[in-house]
């Protein structure tokens, strides 16, 4: 190789390196908007059960309006909350979103169901 083509290879290269960096990133296949924060917090407890229930129904608001999938648990973490401030309801309506959802956690939600009726 001569050197007069050394730096133009160097240039192709650095080119090449740096436009490579701009590519776009994949997207995530959940959206989980601080779900791993809430998660942590509330091992913690360093936010209350009602702090929790608002971040996470705006986290769920956020991914309708982006046509995202909430990940594995998101809703059974959600129904749980809900059962700590003694709303069935809502608890049933979390844990049945999260059996339509993932199918591999009925076994588990039903079980959950079953014993917050008793």
């Amino acid at each position: 190789m001569t050197l007069a083509r050394t730096p133009l290879l160097l240039t192709a290269l650095l080119a090449a390196a740096t436009l490579g960096g701009c590519a776009q990133q994949p997207k995530s296949l959940y959206y989980w908007d601080g779900y791993q924060q809430q998660v942590y917090q509330r091992f913690e407890n360093t936010t209350g059960t009602e702090e929790q229930i608002a971040a996470l129904e705006e986290s769920v608001q956020k991914a309708r309006a982006a046509d995202r999938t909430l990940p594995p648990g998101f809703h059974a973490h959600l129904g749980m909350l809900y059962a700590e401030i003694g709303k069935p309801d809502q608890v049933r309506q979390q844990f049945e979103t999260e059996k339509a959802l993932f199918p591999e956690s009925a076994q588990y939600m039903d079980f959950l169901m079953r014993n917050m009726a008793k």
